[in-house]
Parts: C-alpha cells; structure tokens; sequence
C-alpha cells in the first residue's frame, strides 16, 4: 500500500485511491440517507451548520498553514486555485444555503471538484502527510457537500443559477489570469495544463485549451441543469 512517506507522486488508482474514492461514496450515501431522513428539521440544521463549521475550519487551517516559512511556496501557497474559492462557498452555502452559494457550490463541486477526485495531480515532496491530508479531506468535504445539500437538503439549481456561475467562473478566470501574469504562477492552470494527465491534455495548447474548457463546462453545466429545471420548472434552489 503506497503511502505518502512512501511516494514523491500519488499513484492514480492505487490500494490509496481506490480506497479514498471508496470513502467518499460511502460517505455520500449516509449524507444523503441523512439528509433525507432529517430534511426540514431541527437536527439537520443543527447538523448542516456543524458540517459548515468543520468546512470552513479545515479550509482556513490549510489556507493559513500553506502561507507559513517553510511551507510557503509563491507557485502553490496562495489561496487563488478555483477550489479554495470553493471550499469558502462551499462552507457559506452549507451555513446559509444562499441560491447563490449552493450554485456554485454544485457546479464547481460535482465537475471540477470530482475531476480533482478522479485525475488527482498531486506530488508529496515538501511535507508529504499534510499535502496529503490537506488535499484529499478538502476535495472529500466538498464532495460530501454537494452531495449533501442536493441529494440530501434537495437545493437545486435552475437556469439563472446556471448563467451565474458561467458568469463568476469568467470573473475568476480573468483576475487569476491577470495574478498568473504579473507573479509568474500558474494557479488555476490558467497559464499552462497541469503536469500530470488531465481533461485538458485533449483540449489543444493554450490559449485555446481555455476556450474549450469553458466551452465543456458551460455544455456539462448545461447537462446538469436540464433534469432539474424539467422536474420542478424553474424553482430551482431556494434559500433563506
């Protein structure tokens, strides 16, 4: 069984994969059953808040203990990857359940988020059991998150939710991109495609790998959105 001592690169679809991923569904499973169960409750807001709690705690632990001598690295540290904006929505939408949080939350969780899960691009050079801890637990807790609150609280997002994180994506894509330029970085992959394989391996060289990126997500989102809005109309999410 690899181990994070043990490797310079995690293994895709090692012992350790196959068993982080086996996690993560069966966690979604109870979170859902869960969910279900206690919807409209006093215990699952009880629950969904203490769940918002331990997010956010995680998220700003790592945030914090990866801007720290020795660990912080100008190309890695700073919070401006697509998934530590996430991990802060992610931790809103389960506090508040805001329309706009959940959205994001779904979108960029159920596609970016389990693409991280699946592909992982992940090396373990600097302080192997903390890049490990910290990058299956957050890209686990969101899973777990987005599962909850669609599947399990029932928010679901609906055609504006849709045209909104089209639009906050574009938003991001844009100042990151601008970050990228002015500190040499490549956060985001915005500048250049990650080294281990991904999606964007077949979407051509930059900056066309971009373009088609968005192109697939806006279709995937798309996807996504359609079964809901035919179920309920457009309803969609609703929060407080």
């Amino acid at each position: 069984m690899d181990t994070p001592e043990a490797a310079a690169t995690f293994t895709p679809y090692s012992f350790t994969h196959v068993a982080l991923l086996a996690i993560t569904v069966i966690g979604a499973l109870l979170l859902v059953r869960f969910g279900r169960r206690h919807r409209g409750t006093p215990k699952a807001e009880t629950f969904t808040r203490v769940f918002a709690g331990v997010e956010l705690v995680v998220t700003l632990g790592f945030i914090i203990c990866w801007l720290l001598p020795p660990l912080f690295n100008l190309q890695q540290s700073l919070p401006l990857h697509l998934s530590d904006l996430l991990r802060l929505v992610t931790a809103y939408a389960l506090w508040s359940r805001r329309p706009w949080a959940v959205a994001l939350t779904y979108y960029w969780g159920l596609t970016l988020n389990s693409q991280a899960l699946l592909t992982p691009d992940l090396y373990l050079d600097i302080a192997p059991v903390l890049e490990f801890a910290s990058y299956w637990s957050q890209h686990i807790l969101v899973m777990w998150a987005v599962v909850y609150l669609t599947w399990g609280l029932g928010l679901h997002p609906n055609w504006r939710s849709y045209r909104l994180t089209l639009a906050v994506t574009v938003a991001w894509a844009a100042v990151v991109l601008a970050i990228n330029r002015l500190l040499g970085t490549n956060y985001g992959y915005l500048n250049s495609k990650p080294s281990g394989a991904s999606l964007l391996d077949v979407m051509g060289g930059w900056p066309w790998y971009l373009v088609v990126a968005l192109a697939m997500l806006a279709a995937l989102w798309a996807l996504i959105t359609w079964p809901w809005t035919r179920r309920m109309g457009n309803a969609g999410l609703r929060g407080k």
